[in-house]
């Protein structure tokens, strides 16, 4: 008997279109079921459904054998399939972590000693042991996304439901979730994960996409991610390893498409270890570093933001805790992170950005990458040290206040950041408070609603809540450019877009740096993206600068970034894999995947030549 069962579901929140259209599936008990689809694609809707947030208008769900449109099977259906939110926000409700991670099972009627236990072993399960006393409101954005998967895991439900809840951690923190969804779903646990990143879809047993509501695809990862132009369609990514054997196929080699990296990587190995004679001698390229906040000389532009020794913490100070090292002893790191004994946000933090760069910012889950970019516009004012904005401290009220105009802070879910009942009442709300006439505050909308590539005569008097989640981020984005910003300050801004609209977003703000002549800064957990986007990286380990350079120095060292939880592009992975395999290709330290693509293929047809 499945352990759930969608029977021709209908559901609509408006009345006017269907979120879910005539939807079929049963997932059988032990699965490992990964959903994707793009954005408005009914992805969230279908989990609601799982487990009874939301009941169709039309068809059954059954979970657990219990309808769950029937009132006295909603307490039953809940209970048993727990579900963690794309944002974690929506979902801590104390201010203790211990008390949060408490509160379904207190609720469930389970007993102190027990609760106690299961508030323990779900925290150790995320990697948070230690920190049960801390303020939930001091976690960084991907600490809360572990608080909530630990609330969830501590009622121990059949059922578990990950609608993105991967999407604001670190690569070492998904890796991990992923580790112990594996290891729950072999204890016993049904696993549903919603997800955009296609190595977890790959690691699953079963794949379902969603497109308008409907089932477009469902099978297993080989059936469905091996359809590389149909996922295209469907606004997805195609796997790394699916990108690159089919690329390798058309040079000629003779591999199989695969969705597996690992088993592309040791196919690989296996072909190149067969070549003839010795290996093509690697090339050597030494990046450009920049270090203490001095600018190379290959860079002239003037700095826009610099730091020199800033210290924060959001603790009160004292002098026996401001001695204190914020350095963890080698290897007693948390194990997806900061330490739970950690003191300072920041420490000793001294670096600059020069005008006209796209500057990308790194780092593991509450690294201090939040911290960072709310000090860089005086949001926060730094307990030690100074930040300086365009050569000014921000120490002088008067500075930091236009400094909150000169650079524009993106946060995280920008779409959070809508509030009016018009967008043009939304865009215009920074102009106004600046001053502006009628005539200027007209021209800055219309001017940054161009910018964002959106009409606004079309949208003016819309409200901003019945647009779809990439016009609403738009919008929202429109609002900081709307203030004129010489320099985009944005956290995690393609987090949970789908990859069409993320790759749009991402566009866009090459063109404002391109054309606008915008300096750009971007905090990224996605090492691709940084690495091909990205004039200099600034990487941070526990509040402390770890790595500062251009892609190609940063990205060179993956087992250093690996021990502070971050991974590099796939492009360097797999030449890093094939190195410790004995095999050199002539490719830079960081490769593209079109240069990792030819160099493979170039070996290959050479020793096949001979």
């Amino acid at each position: 008997m499945p352990i759930i069962d969608f029977s021709n579901v209908r559901f609509s929140y408006d009345g006017k279109r269907n979120a879910l259209d005539g939807v079929t599936l049963a997932i059988e008990p032990r699965s490992f079921v990964c959903v994707l689809g793009g954005n408005g694609s009914g992805k969230s809707t279908l989990a609601k459904h799982i487990n009874a947030l939301l009941a169709p208008d039309e068809g059954h769900v059954r979970v657990l054998d219990r309808d769950t449109s029937e009132p006295e099977n909603v307490f039953f259906v809940r209970s048993n399939a727990g579900m963690v939110f794309q944002n974690p926000d929506d979902q801590i409700v104390a201010s203790v972590i211990e008390n949060d991670v408490a509160f379904g099972p207190e609720n469930l009627g389970v007993p102190t000693d027990e609760l106690r236990s299961r508030v323990t072993t779900a925290l150790a399960q995320v990697g948070l042991q230690g920190f049960e006393k801390k303020q939930t409101e001091t976690l960084s954005g991907g600490q809360k996304q572990r608080v909530a998967v630990a609330g969830v895991l501590a009622m121990e439900p059949q059922i578990l439901i990950l609608d993105e809840a991967s999407a604001m951690l670190d690569p070492r923190g998904r890796a991990d979730l992923l580790r112990v969804c594996r290891e729950l779903n072999f204890a016993g646990l049904t696993i549903v994960l919603i997800t955009h990143f296609m190595e977890e879809a790959a690691l699953a047993d079963r794949v379902i996409v969603l497109d308008d509501g409907h089932v477009a695809l469902d099978g297993t990862p080989e059936e469905v991610l091996l359809q590389a132009n149909r996922l295209v369609e469907l606004a997805l990514d195609v796997p790394f390893a699916t990108q690159l054997s089919m690329k390798l196929s058309e040079l000629g080699v003779p591999v199989k498409v695969r969705a597996d990296e690992s088993e592309l990587e040791s196919e690989l190995i296996e072909l190149l270890a067969k070549r003839e004679g010795s290996s093509p001698a690697s090339v050597e390229v030494v990046g450009e570093t920049y270090n203490g906040g001095k600018q190379d000389n290959h860079s002239p532009a003037p700095s826009v933001i610099r730091f020199e020794n800033v210290s924060f913490t959001y603790e009160p100070i004292s002098q026996s805790r401001r001695k204190k090292s914020s350095v963890a002893p080698e290897g007693k790191q948390a194990d997806w992170g900061r330490s739970p004994s950690e003191y300072w946000a920041l420490k000793d933090l001294t670096f600059e950005v020069r005008k006209g760069e796209f500057f990308g910012i790194a780092g593991h889950t509450g690294s201090g990458k939040s911290t960072l970019i709310q000090l860089a516009n005086g949001l926060l004012k730094p307990n030690e040290g100074a930040v300086y904005v365009e050569g000014r401290s921000l120490a002088d009220k008067r500075i930091a206040s236009e400094a909150r105009r000169d650079v524009g802070v993106v946060f995280q879910y920008p779409e959070h950041q809508l509030f009016a009942a018009t967008v043009f009442d939304d865009v215009a709300f920074g102009p106004k408070n600046l001053g502006y006439s009628a005539e200027q505050i007209e021209e800055s909308v219309r001017a940054a609603m161009e910018m964002v590539h959106l009409d606004l005569d079309e949208l003016r008097d819309r409200n901003p809540f019945e647009l779809s989640g990439g016009q609403q981020r738009r919008v929202a984005f429109a609002g900081v450019l709307a203030m004129q910003p010489h320099t985009l300050v944005l956290d995690e801004p393609v987090a949970g877009l789908d990859p069409r609209a993320k790759r749009r977003f991402l566009d866009l703000l090459v063109e404002l740096r391109d054309k606008q002549g915008l300096t750009v800064v971007v905090v990224s957990h996605n090492m691709d993206d940084l690495a091909e986007l990205c004039d200099y990286v600034l990487v941070l380990n526990e509040g402390r600068l770890f790595a500062l350079g251009n892609p190609s120095t940063v990205f060179a060292d993956e087992h250093k970034l690996k021990d502070v939880g971050l991974g590099v592009p796939h492009a360097v992975h797999l030449a890093n894999r094939l190195k410790n395999a004995g095999i050199e290709l002539p490719i830079s330290p960081v490769p593209s995947f079109d240069e990792l693509a030819s160099a493979i293929a170039s070996d290959l047809v050479v020793q096949e030549g001979n």
